[in-house]
């Protein structure tokens, strides 16, 4: 998956972009680790508790100058996208939401 400037999870009605206040510091704030190529990538379970191994994971990764982003909902080996719309798990979708809205309220993100 390539970088683009406005992204959305497989299956989401909602897009998003980088906020104009968002920086490094800011990702380094909201846990997004740098990556050896300089890019930015937070990976966050969604399901289960945050020391299980198990579960569905949010992964965002932001270009290293913080101009464009991708992301998307994996597998807990994180080989393959998931769509947890079509699932009948609504927890989840509370989560992502929940969490994307942490991100904008931070300054880090906007709804597109």
């Amino acid at each position: 998956m390539a970088f683009q400037e406005v992204t959305t999870i497989l299956g989401a009605q909602t897009s998003y972009k980088l906020a104009l206040t968002a920086k490094k510091y800011t990702l380094r704030d909201n846990g997004f680790s740098e990556t050896s190529s300089g890019n930015f990538q937070l990976i966050r379970p969604l399901e289960a508790t945050p020391q299980s191994k198990e579960g569905l994971k949010l992964k965002i990764t932001v270009d290293k100058d913080i101009q464009k982003m991708k992301m998307s909902v994996t597998t807990a080996n994180g080989l393959k996208a998931v769509n947890i719309f079509k699932m009948k798990n609504e927890l989840l979708q509370e989560k992502f939401y929940f969490l994307m809205d942490g991100f904008i309220d931070r300054g880090l993100f906007e709804k597109a």
